[in-house]
Parts: structure tokens; C-alpha cells; sequence
């Protein structure tokens, strides 16, 4: 958990709030398949993670559940 809270922090307040958000809240209890493409979603680019949460374009479908949990 504390290797996925340090790459939660982008740097950016905005992006860091949604993400540590989620694993505080939500991680615990997702599923593996969940927990598999947050996992991939902290491994993307800080653009692609702000086009995502933050201009609310589509992520690709495999991780678009794991960013509507994280922006509701």
C-alpha cells in the first residue's frame, strides 16, 4: 500500500486528492480486476491522468470503470 499511496502523489493537488481518495477509500474492498487497472492508471503519463479525472475524456475501457469510481 505505501508503494501505491507514493505513486497516488503526482504533484499535481487536484490529481493527487482524487487518487489517494480512492485508495483510502475504495482499494480495500474493489475487486482484483478494479485494483488491476488502478493499478495501471497510476502507471500513465501526468497528462493522460489529467485528460482522464480531470477533463473527463474516455480512458481506455478497461480502466474507465476505475475512473468513473474515482471521480464519484
Amino acid at each position: 500500500m505505501s508503494k501505491l499511496r507514493w505513486q497516488c502523489r503526482r504533484g499535481m493537488r487536484e490529481l493527487d486528492q482524487l487518487l489517494v481518495r480512492y485508495l483510502d477509500t475504495r482499494y480495500a474492498t474493489a475487486s482484483e480486476a478494479d485494483k488491476q487497472a488502478f493499478r495501471e492508471l497510476l502507471e500513465l503519463s501526468d497528462p493522460e491522468l489529467v485528460g482522464y479525472l480531470l477533463n473527463h475524456q474516455a480512458a481506455a475501457p478497461e480502466l474507465q470503470n476505475v475512473v468513473n469510481q474515482i471521480l464519484g
